[in-house]
């Protein structure tokens, strides 16, 4: 069953914002999610948090500083996807320009773990891979990970290698004893945005590391680089981490795309963007999460990284080219191995409905390894279930990725699961919507009922039914062009998601397409819509409450309004 509920909002903000000349429907949007006068919506840089609010980032940035001045070499240790790919890429391209203009000798290089070979972050395999690199690095930086390497820093220290962490996931019990430690979510850190993703976290560090250099008067106002030319890098990363779209990651978001749209853009960019087939002067975030983060992340999916983060640090427009290519060609085969995935996990469940339980495990030895979270994502979406997909990686062990749904913090259900069954789980990490873990093969039934029985044992059962959250009815005559171009004006996204309206129509016709998307005809007060519900194929009862966003189809060089089905009150 789907229920709809109707978002509360100040109808006195919402007045307010429809006499600053936002269309009514957008103006009760914007009300509800906090926006309390127009002048929040204007996004401006220089109303970021200011970089010394984050914990440590000054101390990063003196030892950085010192660094430089000392010619040390410093290798960055990246994650395998779009965020730790980008935020690699924001470390590369800022150190280097303001080592550069400082006059420093310092080596930068890179390191980024295979996650079929050595799985995720830095750990003590890395660390004596790292180890042996000519010439010898003095420094570790991580980016978007590190906050649960324990005994990798541990290993480091013990062959004299220092550790600067930057992070943005939840720390464990314990934290690493790295050299600094910058993340919003570490103990005492009174960053206000908890949500800045890696690559933002590598930002303030560049932006704090640069400040630093000017207190010293290495650098001035002058000949200091811009590091607002990274933006487009911390916008895709940002994007594609599906971390909320705050305030303050909202005008990161938002900087990022303006210079897209204006052309001033990284050469890997601009190349993800022509094979995307999406034009950069009409970017919308979406493009980011949609479009180019997934050919990213197919890198770290099926090989590894590397050619992600060259594609981001390469200025040779044509190398960018060939090696956005690549990434797309991995994006094809990345989608037909997960929709064969998916296909046998349906079928798997559809022997053993998952009904009377609040979470699914899924196992299959065919899997592989980097898909299996997209299958969690698309079985918690059909189910509503916090969902871990496992796939066998070698020795006996399974390596799994969960993904949960609106109120079940699901690395809080693993640490209690860790705590029912200690035995069970060798390692996991995560937050509260995506979590990572590996378990030996002979604990996955008894993983099952302790995942089962941590996750009831911590939620509400009202959790479980599927609640969509709507901005209510529109009428026929508000449904136009014009809120469509009102609705793109501004920047939507993970926290602050982009209108959905809730109407009861009548179904007049329906088709499908391509044996794959509903197609229909629907009748809300006395006019005619077309509307389509990708990658559904049930018809529709002939009297129905659809919860739906409008948009713009293009065909034939016209631009009609098309609902888009989003959910059915069934």
């Amino acid at each position: 069953m789907t229920l709809f509920v109707t978002r509360s909002f100040d109808a006195a903000v919402a007045r307010r914002l429809e006499a600053d000349g936002v269309p009514a429907p957008v103006a009760r949007a914007l009300a509800a999610r906090g926006i309390g006068r127009s002048e929040e919506l204007e996004l401006r840089i220089r109303d970021l948090i200011a970089p010394p609010q984050l914990s440590h980032v000054d101390e990063a940035a003196h030892l950085l500083a010192d660094a430089l001045a000392a010619n040390e070499r410093l290798l960055i240790v990246a994650d395998y996807d779009c965020d730790g790919a980008t935020a690699c890429a924001v470390g590369l391209r800022g150190l280097r320009a303001l080592a550069a203009a400082a006059g420093s000798r310092t080596s930068l290089a890179y390191l980024v773990p295979n996650r079929f070979e050595y799985g995720y972050g830095l750990t003590p395999a890395i660390v004596e891979l790292a180890a042996q690199r000519t010439p010898r690095p003095d420094w570790l930086i991580t980016v978007d990970n590190g906050i649960a390497s324990v005994e990798g820093v541990e290993r480091a220290n013990e062959l004299g290698l220092r550790v600067l962490v930057t992070d943005h996931h939840l720390p464990g019990q314990r934290l690493p004893r790295a050299a600094c430690i910058v993340n919003p979510n570490q103990p005492g850190c009174g960053f206000p945005s908890k949500h800045l993703a890696g690559v933002g976290v590598m930002f303030y560090v560049l932006t704090a590391l640069r400040a630093e250099l000017r207190r010293r008067g290495v650098l001035t106002e002058a000949t200091q680089p811009r590091l607002d030319a990274l933006l487009d890098l911390v916008a895709l990363g940002t994007v594609a981490d599906v971390v909320r779209l705050d305030a303050n990651n909202r005008i990161l978001v938002a900087e990022g795309l303006r210079r897209v749209r204006q052309g001033r853009m990284q050469a890997g960019v601009a190349a993800l963007f022509a094979v995307a087939g999406r034009p950069p002067s009409a970017a919308q975030a979406a493009d980011f999460g949609f479009a180019l983060g997934p050919r990213i992340n197919a890198a770290g999916r099926l090989t590894d990284m590397t050619v992600g983060i060259e594609c981001l640090t390469t200025d040779d427009p044509a190398l960018a080219q060939a090696l956005a290519e690549q990434l797309d060609q991995l994006n094809r085969e990345r989608r037909a191995i997960e929709a064969d995935m998916q296909v046998e996990a349906l079928a798997d469940l559809a022997l053993d409905p998952p009904e009377t339980r609040r979470t699914i495990t899924l196992a299959n030895d065919r899997w592989h390894q980097g898909v299996v979270g997209l299958v969690a994502a698309r079985v918690k979406e059909k189910f509503h279930r916090p969902t871990i997909a496992f796939a066998y990686a070698g020795d006996g062990t399974l390596r799994g990725s969960g993904r949960s749904i609106d109120g079940v913090h699901l690395r809080d259900v693993l640490d209690l699961v860790t705590k029912l069954a200690p035995s069970l789980v060798e390692r996991f990490g995560g937050h509260a919507m995506a979590a990572g873990l590996t378990l030996r093969a002979e604990h996955l039934a008894a993983f099952a009922d302790a995942f089962e029985e941590a996750t009831q044992a911590s939620t509400d059962a009202a959790l479980f039914t599927r609640m969509v959250t709507t901005d209510g009815p529109l009428r026929s005559t508000e449904l136009s062009h014009l809120l469509v171009d009102a609705i793109e004006r501004h920047l939507w996204g993970q926290g602050f998601p982009p209108p959905l309206f809730a109407n009861e129509v009548d179904v007049l016709e329906q088709r499908l397409v391509k044996d794959t998307h509903l197609r229909l005809r629907v009748k809300l007060d006395d006019k005619i819509f077309s509307a389509i519900w990708f990658r559904h194929t049930t018809n529709l009862p002939a009297r129905v409450q659809l919860a739906f966003r409008p948009a713009l189809d293009e065909y034939q060089g016209q631009r009609r309004l098309t609902l888009v089905i989003e959910h059915a009150s069934l």
